[in-house]
């Protein structure tokens, strides 16, 4: 869910839920406030109750002001009628004439009878056209701090005599009900409002500065130097998603850090090792040129044999810086490509022919095995991959190890990439070691005798070119039996 959506479903439960919770606060006021009746089933509220008794009530009032006005001179049925009257906060006032003949006893107080005698209407007439002017349905009067409202009839006894009737409503207890009602309405009103905004702000704070804490808490690891630790998105919204990046960027870094690292131990390693490489053949040379210059070469024999060593160890130097600079250039990906169609069973036979006149001199034969038609095509630099070609047969013509040996290259297709195996049947290389032997400088020979010569970079700089060429490289050996090394090429 994003934030977006989520602001807007708190903006409407912002609306939604107070005035819900309003609603249902109200109905349980009212219940504590007012009650039920206590009947069994589903019962009317006190209000209904009530309501429609008065409805009864003054029904009743006007009927009998109408129909038997005598009544209002019997006591009995007054007393009567005032105890109904007291649950509306009601009573009832009567005059035969000018003369009180009865009063409910709230109401007997000379200054309440004189406002209310002043206020002789008919409540069929007069509180209709009042209706109409004021939109009320009653004569309000006003004594000290209390207000009653007065609804009159005029009538006639049966002997003649004018009589007036008012019923009377103490307004004081309906609306101390309805203060009291509506204050306590508007202070859970408050609470629910206060409420509602506090949790729908938690819940959305939560969600958000939650995550926040974290990715400050990331950056903070980041500044001193830790990336072992992980970001995990709680959700999928827009923070997610930046704790997603962040994450990302984390393992890039770490990544990029480590990658960093790797390359300082590499070129502290390179250094160590050309360092070696050099010196070797450098004490060599010098040693020899002493002999010289010490005229420990007193024959002719002697200073041939001299001279040859140190022109032998200067081409080693010159093959170790040689193979050096292009390793590097691979490395950093500066030596350009020429990639074109070849024809790779007419290539490598054209290899095996340059090849053959330097190894057969070693006593080494090379055969190519080939199951391709004459039409396929590679897509690879001649230079380059000739150069690997080399670099492999070279490497296993070195450490043969054997008076006649043989290499043997094969060519098999394997869907749209072709497949070369360069198998020789040398010594071989022990297991624990065949996954070093294309790192740069190294040899199996823990002492790094270069009494073999070579720069260590042979195999390496193979998997430079081979990898550039989008292709793949390996090695399977038997100590004794001869190694293997397999290339992969893509087809044109």
């Amino acid at each position: 869910m994003s934030i977006k959506f989520r602001l807007i479903l708190s903006y409407l439960a912002m609306l939604v839920i107070p005035a819900l919770l309003t609603i249902i606060a109200a109905l349980i006021i009212l219940y504590f406030t007012v009650g039920k009746i206590p009947q069994k089933g589903l019962e009317p509220s006190l209000f209904r109750i009530v309501a429609d008794r008065g409805k009864e009530l003054f029904s009743e009032f006007d009927q009998i002001t109408l129909e038997a006005p005598d009544k209002l001179q019997d006591k009995k049925y007054l007393d009567q009628f005032d105890d109904k009257l007291k649950i509306l906060s009601t009573g009832i006032v009567v005059y035969k004439g000018d003369n009180l003949i009865y009063a409910s006893e709230f109401l007997k107080k000379p200054e309440i009878l004189d406002e209310i005698s002043n206020s002789s209407f008919d409540i069929r007439e007069r509180t209709r056209s009042r209706t109409r002017d004021r939109g009320d349905m009653h004569n309000p009067i006003f004594v000290g701090n209390k207000t009653y409202n007065v609804f009159g009839k005029e009538f006639a006894f049966s002997d003649k005599t004018p009589g007036k009737a008012f019923l009377v409503i103490d307004v004081k207890p309906i609306s101390d009900f309805a203060v009291k009602y509506f204050s306590a309405l508007g202070y859970a009103m408050i609470v629910i409002l206060i409420l509602t905004n506090g949790i729908l702000t938690y819940l959305v704070s939560r969600s958000i500065l939650k995550p926040l804490r974290l990715l400050r808490r990331g950056t903070e690891q980041i500044k001193e130097g830790n990336l072992d630790f992980e970001v995990k998105a709680g959700s999928r919204d827009e923070i997610g998603q930046l704790c997603l990046a962040f994450e990302e960027m984390r393992k890039k870094l770490k990544e990029s850090v480590e990658l960093q690292l790797q390359y300082e131990e590499n070129r502290k390693e390179l250094i160590s090792n050309i360092s070696h490489d050099l010196k070797t053949p450098i004490t060599a040379i010098k040693g020899y040129i002493e002999g010289i210059r010490d005229g420990v070469a007193d024959t002719p024999e002697k200073f041939d044999k001299y001279v040859g060593t140190i022109y032998s160890k200067a081409n080693n130097m010159d093959r170790l810086i040689e193979d050096l600079f292009l390793f590097s250039k691979l490395d950093l990906k500066k030596l350009p490509f020429n990639f074109e169609k070849i024809n790779i069973k007419s290539y490598f036979e054209d290899c095996i022919e340059e090849l053959t006149v330097d190894i057969e001199k070693r006593n080494v034969d090379i055969i190519l095995d080939s199951s391709l038609g004459s039409e396929v095509q590679v897509i690879a630099d001649r230079e380059k991959l000739k150069r690997v070609i080399v670099n492999i047969a070279e490497n296993a013509v070195k450490y043969m190890g054997k008076d006649t040996g043989s290499i043997k290259i094969s060519l098999r297709e394997f869907g749209d990439m072709i497949q070369v195996c360069m198998e020789d049947n040398g010594q071989g290389v022990d297991t624990a070691e065949l996954p070093f032997i294309f790192d740069r400088f190294y040899r199996a020979d823990p002492a790094r005798n270069t009494s073999t010569g070579g720069s260590g970079l042979g195999l390496a700089i193979a998997k430079q070119i081979i990898e550039e060429h989008e292709g793949k490289i390996w090695a399977e050996s038997e100590s004794g039996k001869g190694t293997r090394i397999f290339f992969t090429l893509r087809k044109a």
